[in-house]
């Protein structure tokens, strides 16, 4: 259910796409999906929760990247 429900937001789309290409800083995702860093910060809890992305830091930053799961999603519901 919480697959579903991760996927189940554009915005969260966007977010995957951007960061199954390679990892992405949590403060360069506003700017690239449009809203504010609070709104950023939920929707990556959501994917986080659903174990589709993983963190990791890397000095103050947060790093977010797929996770093997989120990779194994994306490329099945690309398959469609």
């Amino acid at each position: 259910m919480k697959i579903l429900k991760a996927l189940g937001d554009d915005t969260r789309l966007k977010i995957l796409s951007r960061i199954s290409h390679e990892e992405v800083c949590a403060c360069e995702l506003p700017r690239i999906v449009r809203i504010s860093q609070p709104a950023v910060s939920q929707h990556l809890k959501v994917l986080l929760d659903a174990k589709l992305v993983e963190m990791r830091r890397d000095g103050a930053k947060r790093i977010y990247s797929l996770s093997r799961k989120g990779r194994k999603v994306l490329s099945d519901i690309s398959g469609w």
